[in-house]
């Protein structure tokens, strides 16, 4: 298979990592560490924190650990400038859908002798950050998707809960976008895919998964955007935007934790921001689809980049972090890879915020029978690509079909043309 130019290109620039790391003379006095993170939600940051100020008082070499906030939208992006400009992390936060690029590259240095206890990190949860045997970022975080409920606006449009539709049997994408066209007619807003914002088209797995429609085919050598179950999906969210007004269009101000939406699509790490809600939620599967219940994963892994001089250092903190005592503290809002914490018990300890039934659904059943958001060499020329070709999609009166033949034709050369 034919390289795309830019996986080439950012192959390059990440093996160029993998070479001079602890070339430098040896530095005096304690080193600091840092590591780059897309979240910057108090409650994540703070435990962060306090796990790094534990590992300082028994490792006096270490100097400040800082996690560094990068915004979402242009995590990788941004990270990619700071390596190529000689300002690469120790550590870093690693997408799913750049997994492909930073693992094949050679940029990272392996971990899997170094890991507590990895024999019982689930073998899904590693699938990605595999290769030939060595495990190169630590699958912190395998988070399944679910939909948080603004319980309040869904009774107050005259709706059934979701809850109550899952007791029922009908807890599906017809009945999800009911609730929200009746709640968008109240003057709230529906049904919200958080992060798409109609530019991360992965985030919308979450919906065509339910049709069982994919970007590409399994080999990862052809574009499916256009086969008939992903035309099936895309009408839908096409006709739930701009026809029912289900869910909020292009450039709508949509905030659901401030309680001016019905529903989200989102992660449990969104739990957090919910802490002093002044509404009441929930939280659901995702809604059933044409091929019946499904679920959507995504994933953050930690890597250790080899350029950093303090890699050894680096590595020897990550282990800390991702001890089976430390992920049992992260599990409050990253749903572990440990086996031993993927309990209801376990996980209901970890997250206060969640009852027995959220976390089961959601959490435990998504990560045993969840299909991970789509990931491919060369990811960030491929998600641009795709995302302009997608942008005609996102009007009134748009032709699906010839929008998403259009997708493949621009893509399908980056896919091994």
């Amino acid at each position: 298979m034919k390289a795309p130019l830019a996986a080439l290109a950012l192959a390059a620039l990440l093996t160029a990592t993998a070479c001079g790391g602890g070339e430098a003379p040896a530095a005096q006095g304690p080193q600091p560490l840092r590591m780059s993170i897309w979240t910057s939600n108090e409650a994540h940051l703070k435990l962060f924190k306090d796990i790094a100020a534990e590992y300082r008082k028994s490792h006096p070499q270490t100097g400040e650990i800082t996690f560094d906030p990068i915004p979402f939208e242009n995590y990788t992006t941004t990270l990619t400038t700071q390596i190529a400009g000689g300002n690469a992390p120790d550590l870093a936060w690693i997408l799913e859908n750049s997994a492909p690029d930073f693992v094949g590259s050679g940029a990272l240095v392996p971990l899997r002798g170094r890991i507590e206890n990895a024999g019982e990190l689930v073998p899904a949860a590693t699938r990605l950050w595999e290769r030939d045997g060595e495990l190169y970022a630590y699958p912190f975080s395998t988070s399944p998707f679910g939909v948080f409920v603004n319980t309040d606006l869904v009774k107050e449009a005259g709706q059934k809960t979701p809850r109550d539709l899952i007791k029922a049997g009908q807890w599906d994408w017809e009945h999800a976008g009911e609730i929200g066209k009746a709640v968008a007619a109240k003057g709230k807003n529906g049904l919200t895919i958080l992060n798409f914002d109609y530019k991360a088209w992965d985030n919308l797995a979450t919906v065509w998964q339910g049709w069982g429609a994919k970007a590409w085919s399994d080999d990862g050598g052809t574009c499916q955007f256009n086969a008939p179950e992903m035309v099936e999906a895309m009408t839908f969210l096409h006709k739930s935007i701009f026809t029912d007004k289900a869910m909020p269009g292009p450039g709508s101000a949509v905030d659901f934790f401030s309680g001016d939406t019905a529903m989200a699509v989102a992660q449990i790490s969104r739990a957090a921001m919910l802490e002093d809600a002044t509404f009441t939620w929930d939280l659901v599967p995702l809604p059933a689809g044409p091929k019946g219940e499904y679920a959507v994963i995504g994933q953050a892994g930690i890597g250790v980049l080899k350029k950093s001089p303090r890699a050894e250092q680096a590595a020897d903190f990550l282990a800390y972090f991702t001890n089976a005592a430390n992920s049992a503290k992260l599990a409050a809002y990253f749903p572990p890879a440990r086996s031993s914490l993927l309990t209801a018990a376990t996980m209901a300890r970890t997250s206060p915020m969640l009852n027995g039934d959220q976390l089961q659904e959601v959490v435990i059943d998504g990560i045993e029978k969840g299909v991970v958001k789509p990931s491919h060499t060369g990811q960030a020329e491929l998600a641009q690509t795709a995302r302009a070709a997608l942008d005609p999609l996102w009007k009134p009166g748009a032709d699906v079909k010839t929008v998403l033949d259009g997708v493949c034709a621009k893509i399908q050369p980056l896919l091994g043309g």
